[in-house]
C-alpha cells in the first residue's frame, strides 16, 4: 500500500470521496513541490562550490586543467572514459565555467546527472534570459547542447574575467533561491470564491498528514 493510500484510509471517515480525491491531488502537488525545493537547495550548494572552483583557478579554451603525476600541467578539452576513471578531483587546478559546475557536481562521471544538467540550464537562463521569464527545466537534448555551447562561448569570450564568471554563478544562485520562494508560495494558494471552506479543510488535512 502506498503512502497516499494509507492516508486515504486514515481519512475515510472524515472526508467525502470527492474531497479525498482532491486531497490526494493536493498531497501529490505538495510532494512534487517538496522534491523541487530539495533539488533547488542542492543546486544552490553546487553553485557555491562551483564558485570556489573558479576562485581557485579559472581558465578558457578547455574544460579544466590538472596536474599529472609527472608534475606536468595538462588541459582537458573533452571528457572521455579514461579521464573519468583516472582523474581525481584533487588533481584539478583550474576550470572553465561549465567545468566548475561539473566538478562541483561530482566530477566528469556526474556530468550527465539531472542535478548538473539542471544547474547548467539555470546558469544559461541567468546569463541569456530575463530574471522574470519562466525557467525551462526540461529542454530537449538539442537545446541543452546549444545552451552548453552558449556558456562555453561566453566563458571563452576575449576579455572575460574570473570575476565575471563568479558574478554569473552568484546571479544563478539568486535565481535558484527566487525559484524556491515561488515554489513555497505555490503551496499556499488563495481560497477560491466557491468551495473555499472545503479547500481550507482539505489543506488542513494535508498539513496534518505531512507532520
Amino acid at each position: 500500500m502506498s503512502l497516499l493510500d494509507q492516508r486515504d484510509v486514515l481519512l475515510a471517515g472524515h472526508l467525502s470521496r470527492r474531497d479525498r480525491k482532491r486531497l490526494r491531488r493536493t498531497l501529490r502537488d505538495q510532494d512534487r513541490i517538496s522534491a523541487k525545493l530539495v533539488e533547488l537547495h542542492r543546486i544552490v550548494a553546487l553553485l557555491a562550490e562551483a564558485t570556489h572552483h573558479i576562485d581557485k583557478g579559472w581558465m578558457q579554451h578547455g574544460w579544466f586543467a590538472y596536474v599529472h603525476p609527472s608534475g606536468e600541467r595538462r588541459i582537458v578539452t573533452g571528457y572521455s572514459p579514461r579521464i573519468t576513471r583516472r582523474l581525481s578531483p584533487e588533481q584539478v587546478v583550474s576550470t572553465c565555467l561549465v567545468g566548475a559546475i561539473v566538478h562541483a557536481g561530482g566530477g566528469p562521471s556526474e556530468a550527465r546527472s539531472q542535478l548538473v544538467q539542471r544547474t547548467i540550464d539555470l546558469t544559461w537562463h541567468a546569463s541569456f534570459r530575463g530574471t522574470h521569464e519562466p525557467v525551462r527545466w526540461c529542454p530537449s537534448p538539442v537545446e541543452r547542447a546549444g545552451h552548453l555551447m552558449d556558456l562555453v562561448r561566453w566563458n571563452d569570450h576575449p576579455g572575460r574575467t574570473s570575476h565575471e564568471v563568479a558574478a554569473l554563478l552568484d546571479r544563478t544562485r539568486l535565481l535558484a533561491q527566487a525559484e524556491a520562494e515561488r515554489a513555497r508560495a505555490a503551496t499556499t494558494p488563495p481560497d477560491r470564491h466557491r468551495g473555499h471552506q472545503t479547500d481550507r479543510r482539505i489543506r488542513s488535512h494535508a498539513a496534518r498528514m505531512r507532520r
